[in-house]
């Protein structure tokens, strides 16, 4: 049953020599790792005009020429990472670069960021789909954590199914909103121009927003505000770490994808962003907030139109996708820590889609707890963003110089120069950040970071010891088992106790004993009777338990017996039925399973389970 719904949900299995078929065409890469960056354009503005309001409604005006300088160092950004995916096209974006040119413990910062952030990613991104949809229907808006963990649910699906097939099923939205957007600008602008370069204002929300602490306009507040923007960014990494699902040639195709992102993302956040300030917008800072981009639509589309309505769908749209572009990266970031063994290897490996299944649930759980922490509320999420981002920028950007200064092919220099660029420009930024929203949230980011770098440390220092242990090096030739001692665990005498009977005297047909633990004396008298008749001469021990336990005797006499037999091999024999019907499983009381996980801590016994299948 469970199997059949698993296929349903998930699809049937895909075999391994699929995978070169599941690589992505340029169109559908767009959608799967382009979405996050693009969508940013549905809250980053925004973000801009609230930190202006701290000065009041006469600062806003400075959102343009602060979205220029955000453009100009997205710009930056794209070339740098460019020069990235042409050198690295095996994919691994910044982690890869940083281990192979700056160390293990920079690279462990940069993933440990990037992981931090790909969660923070789903997070404000179904928050900010929520806000999409209730500024448009009030109503939801008490269900705002449900709506967005059953986004999160829905996209966590969608990529188990297979990273092409999230991808076909994603492109539409993601067209629908650049062409919704890009429709938006060009009215708007269209009737500004009519207007003679002015319209009449945007009616200012009931309740405005103000921050809780007046400020006058300063050059600290302008920073700010550029902090808050920078979040446009966020994202513009994921085609560098995705670089091996795309379609041969592999560089060539992203490189591509890349540019036309960076064109689109430019565009739209520049335009939203001048519109916004000819339309006098001001945030929204009722209980029922209205979004930015909300009220931008109602001014030039009108209240009631249907184009209104498209634009918010394909906004909350967008926003779901920008979660695809965590689901997709998260998971293969998760899988070069696997292989590197700083992360447990169940995420090194691929699931019935040839996904990382592991990494895709994790990233569903992870991005939900957030959510509910936070309450679905975008804007206090985003006092957290953009850190882990700017970190893994610079540290990219810095390794990529250092790259060029070692390998030092024709035109290095250039190159070289293009990423020192990028990884000052960057750098400066994540200080601008760190410093301007340290006490709204981004030191819990900064003290995470460390904590997941010890984290990682420990599960890798885990792993080579482990392998130091279970080396040859040192190891001695397999020599002749010298002699067994066989104990068979006994619950009572029926048919499933006779092949483990006959099992342990195969193996040690001369040091076989039966063992029972006394929990009822009358039970044990009628026991011990059947066992004169069934027990093939075997001895049984009943051990006393006063006290009702299990476990406790049986630990004890099993020491004993390893004790007195100490050159033997200890093996203790347990006799389980098995039920037809996985259901019927929960009808026993799992003892042998319980049993079992005892012995396993316990060193020098061999523990064996000898099954008898019950028919239906």
């Amino acid at each position: 049953m469970l199997a059949e719904l698993k296929r349903l949900m998930v699809g049937q299995p895909l075999a391994t020599e699929q995978l070169a078929h599941e690589r992505l065409t340029k169109r559908i890469a767009l959608a799967v790792f382009s979405s996050d960056a693009l969508s940013s354009v549905a809250y980053a503005t925004e973000a801009i005009l609230i930190a202006l309001m701290a000065a009041q409604t006469t600062a806003l005006g400075y959102a343009t020429p602060i979205s220029i300088g955000i453009a100009l160092l997205l710009i930056t950004v794209a070339f740098s990472y460019r020069q990235t995916i042409i050198a690295y096209p095996q994919g691994g974006g910044t982690y890869i670069v940083s281990r192979e040119n700056l160390g293990t413990t920079p690279s462990l910062v940069a993933a440990s960021a990037l992981l931090i952030d790909y969660v923070l990613t789903v997070a404000v991104s179904m928050s900010a789909a929520v806000a999409a949809i209730t500024s448009a229907v009030h109503i939801l808006e008490p269900y705002r954590v449900e709506l967005a963990i059953g986004l999160i649910s829905l996209v966590t699906l969608a990529n188990l199914r297979g990273i092409k097939e999230s991808g076909r099923i994603f492109a539409v939205p993601t067209y629908l909103f650049i062409i919704s957007m890009f429709l938006l600008i060009g009215v708007g602008l269209t009737k500004l121009i009519l207007g003679g370069g002015s319209v009449p204002p945007a009616p200012a929300p009931a309740v405005p927003y103000v921050p809780e602490e007046l400020q006058t306009l300063s050059f600290f507040l302008l920073l700010r505000a550029f902090a808050a923007g920078c979040t446009a960014l966020t994202g513009i990494e994921a085609i560098a770490d995705g670089v091996p699902a795309f379609q041969k040639p592999e560089s060539r195709n992203a490189s591509i994808t890349l540019v036309v992102m960076a064109v689109i993302l430019c565009s739209m956040f520049l335009g939203t962003t001048v519109l916004a300030n000819a339309y006098h917008i001001i945030p929204d800072g009722s209980l029922e907030p209205e979004t930015a981009n909300s009220q931008l639509a109602r001014m030039i589309f009108g209240n009631n139109s249907v184009l209104y309505y498209i634009l918010q769908v394909a906004t909350m749209l967008i926003l779901v996708l920008a979660s695809n572009t965590a689901f997709a990266d998260f998971p293969r970031l998760s899988y070069f820590l696997a292989q590197d063994r700083f992360l447990p290897r169940q995420f090194g490996q691929r699931g019935d889609r040839l996904v990382f299944s592991n990494g895709v649930v994790a990233l569903g759980i992870f991005s939900s707890l957030l959510v509910i922490a936070f309450g679905a509320r975008e804007q206090s999420l985003l006092h957290l963003y953009a850190v882990g981002v700017f970190l893994s920028f610079t540290l990219s950007q810095f390794g990529m110089v250092q790259r060029w200064r070692r390998i030092r092919t024709p035109g290095w220099q250039r190159s070289a120069a293009i990423n020192l660029l990028g990884s000052l420009v960057t750098g400066t930024v994540l200080v601008v950040i760190a410093s301007t929203k340290f006490l709204e949230g981004a030191w819990a980011v900064l003290l995470l970071i460390p904590i997941m770098v010890v984290v990682l440390r420990s599960i890798h220092t885990h792993y080579v010891a482990v392998a130091r242990q279970l080396s040859l090096a040192d190891a001695s030739p397999p020599t002749a088992v010298r002699r067994h001692t066989a104990v068979v665990l006994i619950s009572g005498v029926h048919r499933g106790v006779v092949p483990a009977l006959q099992y342990a005297l195969s193996i040690a047909p001369d040091n076989v004993t039966a063992v029972y633990v006394d929990l009822d004396a009358d039970a044990t008298a009628r026991l011990k009777e059947k066992w004169k008749q069934w027990g093939s001469g075997v001895p049984l021990t009943v051990l006393p338990s006063p006290y009702r336990s299990l476990l406790r005797p049986l630990m004890a006499y099993i020491d004993e017996v390893d004790a007195q037999y100490d050159d033997d091999v200890l093996t203790i024999v347990l006799p389980e039925f098995v039920p037809s019907k996985w259901w019927q499983h929960l009808l026993h009381n799992q003892t042998a399973l319980l049993i079992k996980a005892s012995l396993l801590f316990s060193k020098g016994k061999i523990v064996t389970s000898v099954p008898y299948h019950l028919e239906g």
